[in-house]
């Protein structure tokens, strides 16, 4: 069976608010959440199904794309492996940390958490200390986000301490079964019908506290460091999209995997073009002369100058297309066009010759020249506006 519509999966509709797409996700996760429906493999599909949809319909970007194209306009927007649950949690899991907190530990060992992050029975989060995932904004002009460029950014983020290796312990020293948690790296207490278990406030999770913390890292292990990377942009990139560089965050605790930095674009605004997806938008004015009697006018593209013929009696707002003359689809759908909207000058700062010539204009011109300055007189004659 094919994917269901993801605005049917979450109940909302197109128009939906961010606030209303994030309320139906949470009333889903809720409904499905593996603690609450063991040995469920239904439900179980249902809670990712409804945290995929969420992905995209949360992401701008993602849901221009999806409302456009359907799911055949995803492909690649997962980072070319399709959905993957780590990557949700990872991304959203401090802005749900009520629902995946709050179930922790609730059911019997080998639940979704288990499949997904690698847990172990009642120990979940310990094997899944995955360093923190990091944004960096970056701006690039018009230029460079319609035709690709590669740039290198430099940015900060925890690193190995040179110290301790990572262990945050002093020379000399080790670390030590935590006695909070014995070792379990979360603590337990009832409420009600529930059973909650948070982690332990003292060792962190890791199940394990220093005996004398490193000087250097002060027994985290890790240390604040600049790195510096090349990022790729492809061509036909816009504001607000991300861009995953994979393993490129910061690394995890107790020898867990990097997170991923995200790269959000920020394109600078261009002087004479207007994006407006993948089409582009271009004000050109002319003389008042061109417009009554015609002509050619040269226009600037992303290619270089075009010639456009510009009929007589063009009026000021006329719109012309010029196919294929706008900016490259990101996901390879085509090319957009050019939309050039023509502005009609008026002429200022004349000479007396100059008005002369157009006094003269105006007495050998009669309202019939003017369909829409007649039109517009007639209907105020019919409705008795004066």
């Amino acid at each position: 069976m094919g994917k269901r519509d993801y605005y049917e999966v979450l109940g909302v509709s197109k128009s939906a608010s961010l606030d209303e797409i994030k309320k139906a996700y949470r009333k889903l996760a809720l409904k499905f959440h593996p603690d609450r429906n063991p040995n469920d493999k239904a439900a179980e599909q249902q809670f990712k199904e409804a945290a995929e949809a969420y992905e995209v319909l949360s992401d701008p970007e993602k849901k221009k794309t999806y409302d456009q194209f359907g799911h055949s306009g995803m492909k690649g927007a997962f980072g070319g492996h399709g959905f993957d649950m780590s990557d949700f949690y990872q991304a959203h899991g401090s802005e749900f940390r009520d629902i995946f907190d709050f179930f922790a530990g609730g059911g019997s060992g080998g639940s979704i958490f288990d499949a997904f992050f690698g847990g172990h029975g009642g120990s979940r989060y310990r094997s899944a200390h995955r360093g923190e995932s990091l944004q960096f904004e970056l701006g690039i002009t018009f230029e460079e986000a319609v035709s690709g460029t590669k740039k290198e950014i430099e940015f900060s983020r925890l690193d190995l301490c040179p110290e301790c290796g990572g262990t945050g312990a002093a020379k000399g020293y080790s670390r030590k079964k935590c006695p909070q948690c014995g070792g379990r790296g979360q603590v337990g207490s009832s409420q009600g019908f529930f059973s909650v278990t948070t982690t332990c406030p003292r060792c962190k999770g890791t199940g394990q506290v220093v005996e004398k913390p490193c000087r250097f890292c002060n027994g985290n292990g890790l240390v604040e460091k600049p790195h510096k990377i090349k990022v790729n942009i492809p061509a036909g990139v816009d504001t607000g999209i991300r861009l995953k560089s994979e393993g490129e965050g910061s690394m995890g605790s107790d020898g867990g995997p990097r997170g991923d930095l995200y790269v959000r674009v920020r394109v600078k605004p261009h002087h004479l073009f207007e994006r407006n997806g993948d089409d582009i938008i271009l004000k050109a004015p002319i003389d008042i002369s061109t417009a009554a009697l015609g002509g050619e006018i040269d226009i600037p593209t992303l290619e270089g100058k075009v010639s456009l013929k510009i009929p007589s009696g063009t009026q000021s707002g006329k719109v012309f297309r010029l196919k294929g003359k706008g900016v490259r689809n990101i996901h390879g759908y085509g090319i957009g066009d050019m939309f050039v909207k023509i502005l009609v000058e008026t002429p200022a700062r004349m000479n007396s010759k100059q008005k002369k010539i157009f006094e003269e204009l105006k007495e050998n011109l009669s309202l019939s020249n003017f369909p829409d300055r007649s039109a517009f007189v007639k209907s105020s004659e019919i409705n008795g506006w004066k």
